[in-house]
This record gives structure tokens, sequence and C-alpha cells, in this order.
């Protein structure tokens, strides 16, 4: 039987040069297929209609748990890892999520090996083998996860939220899965978990599963290749599944909920059920409310709560990913003072609805909407397929065919009716209210059961709303004005030269530009970046977070105008970098220049504003402090880079220089910082040469030329770099630490080899044993030995040193033994490299260079490569082609001297350092580990500075503003 392919008309972006063809397969089986002339990579996503709502009663996870196992051997591939391996090894990667009502599946791979792939994929919903063993692991791997996500405020106050809501609906329930909800309290009650998860299986019938695939071949070629791998899959009739509507009743309405966090900070959500928008997605009332809402210009919510001092941020919009309930949610975080001014916010939000009824639907501000969406949608840039493949697959599900690559992005019908019906729903009647704040620590008497959030729950009455809508701010709430940074000229600039890399297109003194028009994408975008070189930004911990305050504070001060400017898809950013800060613009070109200007203005003009000042303060060093409860990888990766970097503050030191920080000694610094500038700036796009110079020129002239300019030039002499120590052959140097939270079960460890500084030859051969041995790295130590849920090798660059790094993070094991496992690893994978065929030595050797040779997707990753090599100072801007010549070239017995030279356990020029972070659950393992004696070769790192200082470094790679290699 063939499929049945519906001639439909995609309603499609302009600029969008790809073939589409639905097809349904026999077995109901609903395809969408993409053919891609110029793509390097396929993909495909397979998203079936089952998710965590369909948990059995009593066996939490057990959807989540099944899209792990389906991961594992099947029928016809028997191997455990025969799908990653067979991905991983040919330039792809693969994964999946569960959701509540759907679980999705996919991957990506070099387009040649496409057809094996997809078959081994299709394997999944046809007959996985799920075998005894695997599920046994399996358990303890989503028990890690869950162990992952316990002290994680994210996780926990969403299941706050689900907890008080209807016990009879599954929005209530715990999704992810434990050993406790998989393993123990099953076996209890006599279940076999493997039985019922192939029970459980049965309900993968192909009418409820929706597939895109995206190749390079025709849609013919496709459509055959579907056809014959997908039509076996099993259609048995299911009945999709419908959950009751809303799952708040009133008794879940009206409510306050005081959480205590495990972070510093407090944070307020207030929340509504409402209509989903998906029943009027054409009318769009909820992105013309959260619009509105959410808006941060002035006269908003946000920007009164902000000039109060009172909140840091605010978003406002609905989710949720079903048909049937939608909740509607304002969410910031506070200030200290804006937890107790709380009340008065609440007032002030609802005083904001009330003028959305009062003031009426405007008709101007729907069409500058609908108008910045369609912009938006035809010059959308190209993005990775498995990105692509991922995002269009849930529009298959909840739009008619035609409307598959468009879904909800497209507004198009003004109905004032619907939004006010929403505005309707968001009610005094109908509110709830979050608040997370350690200030309520002992006045709660509630624990959430599954992550043990302590809460208290209490009434809210419409009058008590009315009493806070009374005594809220009385500043002026008003309507934003008309966008003037919308874009009205998106021609496309003549190119003259055809330039493949960028060029030096203009120097002096106080700056460098580098330029390279648009040969690619002939899009009407352009992207732009002025490097502020400030060497005195980081000669001391108080140097550095003045530096970074200042940085926060100019964001701060732009917000209100360049909102804006993002709504239209221009987009801006002023962050901190080693060597002073960074301003970047990208987007459309039209308006690019007032953006720019306008941000130049106010680093020329900047002065400290008290209450910003201290409101950001305050922010900082809760920022800071919340590092102790980061994950304990993060920490181990932290101590990594501070024993590496010759420069590098630890934050102890910065937290103690930022609390003593004041806003007259800020005041002072910022034009001490200022007094040594370089500009590199780099343009690149719709834009001509000449203008380029000209926006350099005027950047000029704002900030150095003018009469009372704190600008000044720098010699060259106090160009700045920052070096990387360099560690000593066939030594290993350990750093053992407690993590910086008790509380958290897990352990985790960085081993870093150290291997080169940037040079194509070893660069390939290090990136060639990451592709090699990534895949049986994760195999060995995370699904075999079970050690952690979060399990990876892969490499690393620091200020272009490269390295090889294997992180895994454990609660089941302490760091020393995690840290022999690893050995061992490499040990084992010895003989496996060694033994390497020539067969397998070129499939991997191919796969690198198909991987490299994948083209730009569009303008922010070309410019990502170029502007890395000149940020770097490497400017290898044909690195790709040099490293792939190379490649072609390279020998099996090349690369097995460069394995035995530097990465085996015992090699001669291994260099390596293990960073080890101890959790409460193995303080006696920590005692112990740092007593014994140091075994022969080693080296115990007990003061880092010390160690740092008693290290050479490598060279910089930098030139600095004087000179350009270019070898």
């Amino acid at each position: 039987m063939a499929a049945a392919a519906g001639n439909v008309e995609f309603i499609r972006a302009r600029s969008d040069k790809r073939e589409y063809r639905r097809v349904v397969l026999p077995n109901s089986l609903e395809c969408l297929l993409i053919r891609d002339a110029d793509t390097d990579k396929a993909a495909a996503c397979m998203e079936v209609g089952v998710g965590s709502f369909s948990d059995p009663e009593g066996l939490e996870g057990l959807a989540h748990f099944l899209e792990h196992m389906l991961f594992y051997a099947s029928e016809k591939y028997p191997g455990e890892q025969d799908y990653t391996k067979y991905i991983s090894e040919h330039g792809g990667s693969s994964n999946a999520f569960t959701s509540s009502e759907t679980t999705n599946f996919y991957f990506d791979v070099n387009v040649d090996n496409f057809e094996e792939a997809l078959d081994r994929f299709a394997q999944f919903f046809i007959k996985p083998l799920m075998s005894q063993d695997a599920v046994l692991r399996e358990i303890k791997a989503v028990d890690s996860e869950h162990k992952k996500n316990l002290l994680s405020d994210g996780w926990r106050m969403y299941q706050l939220e689900k907890h008080l809501a209807s016990k009879d609906h599954p929005y209530h329930k715990f999704s992810t899965g434990s050993w406790e909800t998989l393993e123990t309290k099953p076996k209890e009650r006599g279940l076999d978990i493997r039985l019922e998860l192939l029970k459980f299986y049965e309900n993968y019938s192909a009418n409820l599963m929706h597939l895109v695939v995206y190749g390079k071949e025709s849609l013919d070629c496709i459509q055959s290749l579907v056809e014959s791998l997908f039509i076996n899959i099993k259609n048995t009739d299911q009945r999709s599944f419908k959950c009751p509507s809303q799952p708040l009743s009133a008794e879940h309405l009206q409510l306050l909920v005081k959480a205590i966090p495990i972070r510093e900070g407090d944070y307020l959500k207030i929340s509504w059920p409402v209509t989903p928008n998906i029943h009027f997605y054409k009318e769009g009332p909820c992105r013309y409310l959260s619009h509105l809402v959410g808006h941060e210009g002035e006269g908003s919510i946000f920007h009164i709560i902000k000039e109060l001092g009172w909140a840091m941020d605010l978003v406002a919009g609905s989710g949720s990913d079903s048909n049937e309930y939608s909740f509607f949610s304002v969410g910031m975080r506070l200030t200290d003072a804006g937890h107790e001014h709380m009340e008065d916010i609440i007032g002030l939000v609802f005083k904001y609805l009330h003028l959305l009824k009062e003031d009426g639907i405007h008709e101007w501000i729907f069409n500058e909407l609908a108008s910045t969406n369609e912009t938006a949608f035809h010059y959308q840039d190209k993005v990775h397929p498995i990105s692509y493949v991922t995002g269009t697959v849930s529009g298959m599900r909840l739009f008619p065919p035609e409307e598959w690559l468009v879904g909800a992005s497209l507004p198009s019908k003004y109905a004032p009716n619907r939004i006010n019906m929403i505005l309707d729903e968001l009610s005094s009647e109908r509110v709830r209210i979050l608040c997370e704040s350690k200030i309520f620590e002992g006045t709660t008497n509630c624990a959430e059961p599954w992550y043990n959030t302590s809460y208290s729950v209490e009434n809210v009455t419409p009058q008590m709303i009315q009493q806070w809508i009374q005594k809220a701010p009385t500043e002026k709430l008003h309507l934003p004005k008309p966008n003037i940074f919308i874009p009205k000229d998106l021609s496309l600039k003549e190119v003259c030269d055809k330039v493949k890399f960028p060029t030096v297109l203009r120097k002096t003194p106080l700056s460098r530009l580098w330029y390279k028009p648009d040969m690619l994408f002939f899009t009407p975008k352009v992207n732009v970046i002025i490097d502020f070189h400030c060497p005195l930004s980081s000669h001391s911990p108080e140097a550095a977070v003045s530096t970074s305050l200042f940085v926060d504070l100019l964001v701060d001060y732009l917000n209100a105008y360049a909102y804006d400017a993002q709504i239209a898809g221009l987009f801006y950013s002023i962050y901190l970098t080693s060597t002073g800060f960074q301003v970047a613009v990208c987007g459309y070109n039209d308006k690019m220049r007032v953006l720019l200007h306008a941000i130049m203005k106010q680093i020329a003009t900047f002065e400290v504003k008290a209450n910003r000042f201290s409101a950001l303060k305050e922010t900082s060093v809760k920022d800071y402090q919340n590092f102790n409860f980061s994950q304990p990888y993060s920490q181990a990766s932290y101590y990594l880079s501070l024993i590496l970097e010759e420069t590098k503050w630890p934050l102890v030191e910065k937290l103690h220089a930022l609390s003593k920080l004041e806003s007259d000694s800020l005041a002072k610094f910022v034009p001490h910082l200022l007094s040594k500038t370089y500009l590199e700036c780099y343009v690149q796009g719709n834009i001509e040469p000449g203008e380029a110079e000209s926006i350099v020129q005027e950047t000029e002239d704002t900030i150095f030329n003018t009469p009372n300019s704190v600008f000044k030039s720098m010699s060259p002499s106090q160009y700045l770099v920052k070096r990387v120590i360099m560690l000593e052959n066939e030594l290993k140097c350990y750093y053992q630490i407690e993590g910086l939270n008790q509380k958290n079960e897990n352990s985790s460890i960085v081993q870093y080899i150290q291997v080169h500084q940037d040079a194509a030859i070893s660069n390939i051969k290090l990136q060639l044993f990451s592709l090699i041995a990534s895949q049986p790295a994760f195999n060995q130590l995370r699904t075999v030995e079970q050690l952690g849920y979060i399990t990876y090798l892969s490499t690393r660059s620091d200020r272009g040193v490269r390295a090889l790094e294997v992180v895994i993070q454990s609660t089941v094991k302490d760091p020393s033994y995690l840290d022999a496992r690893i050995d061992e690893f490499f040990k084992i994978f010895e003989s496996k490299i060694h033994e390497l065929s020539d067969k397998d030595f070129k499939r991997n050797v191919k796969s690198l260079i198909d991987s490299k040779l994948e083209k730009f997707k569009n303008l922010w990753e070309e410019s990502g490569f170029y502007w890395g090599e000149i940020e770097s100072g490497a400017l290898k801007f044909d690195r790709i082609e040099s490293e792939v010549a190379l490649l072609r070239d390279l020998t099996k017995e090349e690369f097995i001297e460069f394995f035995d030279q530097y990465i085996k356990v015992d090699a001669p020029q291994r260099r390596t350092i293990s960073v080890q972070v101890f959790s409460g659950n193995h303080s006696a393992e920590f005692k112990k580990a740092i007593t014994e004696a140091d075994p022969p070769k080693t080296y115990r790192i007990t003061d880092i500075f010390g160690f740092k200082r008693s290290r050479p470094l490598h060279p910089s790679l930098k030139a600095g503003p004087g000179r350009v290699t270019m070898d």
C-alpha cells in the first residue's frame, strides 16, 4: 500500500528555499518531508502523543522512563549502543524529552549516513528489546537525573504549582520518576516494572505519531525511504490523550503561596488560568496582552517598579503544552525593597489591567505587533536541521497542514472581543500568587512531598486586592508609544568586492576596524561588535567587580529606550570580557545606527545613579552567593579555571570587594577605567564599507573627541593579555575540596588533560580522539557503570590552549573513585585505539571532515566564527580549509602516536589536573583522601595561587593593537 500524499500549499517564509511535502502512511502516521539541497546534516523528529499525563496511577515517571529505554537495543539492532554509537560516529547528535502530553525523539547526522541512522531510529517505534538488565540500569539513570534537580528552584517551584492543583487532574502528578516510584514502590505492590513498561509501550500507536524528516535528496527519495522504514509501526488506533479541562478549581484560586527557595533572591509570580491561545491563534489575544503587560518602556509596569528600586526584571505571557488549559503569568525578580512592597507591586499589575480595560483595545498596537511578527517570519534566519525539525513537529498536532510551518507566529485577525475575553479572565477572583523568599523561613507549615519545598498558603480575596490597588504607586501608567525601530528599508546593498575573509578597513591609534560584507545569506541584517579593550578593568578584584557593575548599570539605563528595538528585531548586548567590555548590535540594518549611537552616548555620558546602583549591587551580591548552590560539576569547572588562568580572581575575593563597593567609589573608578581604551571593531552583513568606516568614526567622535571626554587612547605596551599556566609532563595534579552546599548529594570530578596550544595538526588529532572516544566514555561511565546522569568527554580551549576533559557528577560514588574509573576507561580504551581498523579510522576522519565542512546556517554563526578568530588573536580565517587539508593526509600511525604521546595514562607528555568536589554524602571519603600519601608522579594542590606562581605560562596568541599578524 502506498502512502497518501496531500498536495498542501504551505504558508512559508519568502526567504525559505526548502521543498515540503505532507505524507500519511497506510498505518496513519502523518509525516512532513523537507528537502534542503544545501544541507550538510539530515535530521528527524518523532513526536508521540503520549506523555507523563498518561503515567499509570502509582507509576510516576513511567513515560519518561520509557523515553530513556528506547535508546537501548532493538530486535533489528541488538547491540545496546547501536543507535547512539552510529549517530555520534557520523557527526550527529541525538536526544529526547517527555512533556505532559507528548514525548519527542530527535537526531541529526551527516547526510551520507542518513538512511542507516533513520533505520535505527525507526526501530524505537517498531521492536525495542527493553532487556531486564537495561531496565535496572536506566532506573538508576532516571533517579540520578531526579537527584540533580532536587535542589533546583525551577523544578521545585514548578512541582509546587502542580501540587496545589486538583488531585484528580494529571497536572498534579510528579512526572520525572525516581528509584522510589520505578523500583521500590512497584516492587512492594508486586509489580514487574519491565512488564509495566511493555504494557505502557502499547500506547505508542502510529495514529498518535507525527514525524518530520529533513534531508538532502529529492522529496520522492525521502518519501520512499520513510515509507519503507516506518510502515511497520503498529497502528492500534489508540485514542489521543484528552486531559480534563483546567487543573485549578475554585479552591486553588485566590491564593498567596509563600515558598522557601534554595537560592538567594526573591521572586514573585502572579498567574491566572486562561483559555488556551491555541483556540484563537489567528487573533493572538494573549500575544497582544503579553506585549503590553510585559513591556519595559516608559509607562509600563516594569519601568515604574524598576525606577522605584523594587524589581530587576519582568516577564509576562501565557503558556502550557496542552490544548485544554493554559496560564497567563507575570513573573519578576524582586529586590529586598520590592519584597517589602509586594502588595504594592501586585496592586500595580491589577491597576495596569484596569487601564487596559478602560482605555480599550487599540488596532494600531495589534497592527504594529502583526507587522513585526510578519517581518520576523519572512526574514527568519536558517537554523540547524535538528532545531528546525523539533521546532516544527508540534505544529503538526495543533494546526492544519498548510499552517505547519507558520503555527501561531502570525496573528492576523484583529478581534478586540477575544482580547477582552482574556482580559476578563485576568481578574482578582481567578488569581494565584507565588512568592519565593528565604524571609519566610520559620513561618511555613507545609512541605511539597516530592522535593520537600517548605511553603504556606493564605487566601487573597478580591477585596484585599482592591485595597492593594488603592495603595499602589500613583506614577503614571500608560500604553507604549509607536515603535520608532520598526524597519522600513529592507533592501539589500550591492557588494562590489567579493571578499572571502574579514579585512582591516581602517586603523587609527584609537581603533581597528575589521569588515566583511554578507556574501552568503542576502538578508537585510548586520552584526556590529565594538570591543572596549580596557587594561584597567581587571587588575584587582575591586576593578573586576566595579567594571562588572558599570556594565550592568549601562544595560539598566538603556533598557527602557532599547526595548522597542528588540521588539522590532534589533538586539543589543553589553557584556563583560576578560579585558574590558563589549557592545554588540545585531539585527535589521535599517535603524541599527540609531540604536548604536544611543548606546555610545550613554557610555560617554555615564554617571552613577545611586538608587539603581544599590539595586544592582544587591542583586550582584546574591548572584555571587548563589554560586554556593550551583551544580557541583559547575563548581569543579570554576576551580579548574581558577587554577589554569594566570589572572582570575576568586569569587570569595570578588564578593568581599563588591560588598564594600559604594556608589561614589564606582563614580571615581569609571573615568579611571576608560582613561586607557582601545576599540577592536567588527562589522559584517548588509552594509557597505564606507558606512562601516563612518560608524567607527562616529563612535570615536562620540566617546574620544568631545571636550570633557574621560576616554584616552592606550599605548601598545599597555595591551592586556591573559595567559594559561603550563602543566608538567607525566605529573598528575589533584585539587580536592568539599562542595559549597553540603546538602547537595552530588559529588563531581573534572579530569583535565592539557595537550597543546592552538596548532592545526594537533587540533585535528585531539578533535578526532574526542569524536572516537566521547560515545564509548559515556557508554562505559554512565550506561554500564552507572556513575551519574551528567557524564561526558569533550575538548576544551582556554585562551587557545587545547585540552581534553572528562566530567562526572555522581551521588553513588566519591570523586577519588570516579577519578580511578576515568583512568581505567583510558586504559581499556588504549587497546581500542591501537586495534583501530583502517576502515574505522577512515570513517571517523570522514565524519570529522564532514562536520568541519558544515556550512554556516546564518549571519550570526559566520560572524561568530570570524570574530572568534579576531578576539583570540589567532586570526586563522582559513582554519577550516587548512585543518580539513591536514585531516585528508593524516595517517592512522600519526594519530596513534599522538594518543601514546599525550593522552594514554602513562604517556610521556600527559599533563593532568583532577579537580574533585566532595558532597556531604562523601565527607568520610574526603577526610580519607586529604590524609592519604601522594602516589609517585602526583602533586596535591593545597594553595592554588602558590601553585600558579610556580608554573610557566603558555604564550599569548594575541598580537595587540599595534600589528596584525596573518601568517
